[in-house]
């Protein structure tokens, strides 16, 4: 009678060759887990997920096309116990919020040691969540800070984009002075001192991409 525990499958889901190519050796040194499959965008994870079945997905945040957040969302709407963990460039309390409310039980940053990443690999296979501290320290310290709105977030690109105020309202269909409203709501919602420090905060927060 074999006793031998079945091997961990896991999903590797990255729009960089080398970043999955670097997981799959990790993986390959495990006796207790295999890579069953790999994709490159979100919309080749969601396939992939439905062919393979994996036990575990590690899945990045920005790709081309659907962004893995919305991959998550799309997977766990279908397949409700579909367990994931994110690995990302991007340390930000804004998209780890936004990935753990999508359902992620992990999430990593891809500076992350290959044994931690094996080790919440484990962990997320049990029934278990982990994010490192550093993570948790930022969503804890912006806990109770206000959401920027949809508009503000169109409004604070085009800022980051170098665009004028006026020229923004004209992008956006909307009076300069409205745009200088929002300008005044982000920065008081960052805690930012101008347009400049509001634009850098809301990149190191995850609100805009790098």
């Amino acid at each position: 009678m074999n006793d031998k525990p079945a091997m961990i499958k896991v999903l590797c889901v990255d729009d960089h060759p080398i970043v999955r190519e670097g997981i799959a050796g990790a993986i390959r040194e495990e006796t207790d887990m295999t890579l069953v499959g790999e994709a490159a965008s979100g919309e080749e994870a969601i396939l992939a997920w439905k062919s393979l079945r994996p036990d575990v997905t590690i899945m990045d945040l920005q790709m081309k096309g659907m962004s893995g957040t919305d991959a998550i969302v799309a997977i766990r709407k279908e397949f409700p116990s579909a367990l994931f963990i994110v690995l990302t460039t991007y340390g930000g309390d804004v998209q780890a919020v936004r990935a753990l409310r999508a359902g992620a039980s992990g999430y990593l940053l891809k500076s992350t040691p290959r044994q931690e990443l094996l080790e919440t690999i484990r962990m997320v296979h049990a029934g278990k969540r982990y994010v490192p501290p550093e993570i948790t320290a930022r969503i804890m310290e912006h806990y109770d800070a206000d959401e920027l709105t949809g508009r503000e977030l169109e409004v604070l690109r085009l800022i980051s984009n170098g665009f004028s105020n006026k020229i923004a309202g004209q992008q956006l269909s909307i009076a300069e002075d409205t745009v200088k409203n929002h300008m005044s709501s982000i920065m008081a919602k960052l805690g930012a001192n101008d347009r400049t420090h509001a634009v850098t905060l809301a990149i190191s927060r995850g609100f805009l991409d790098k």
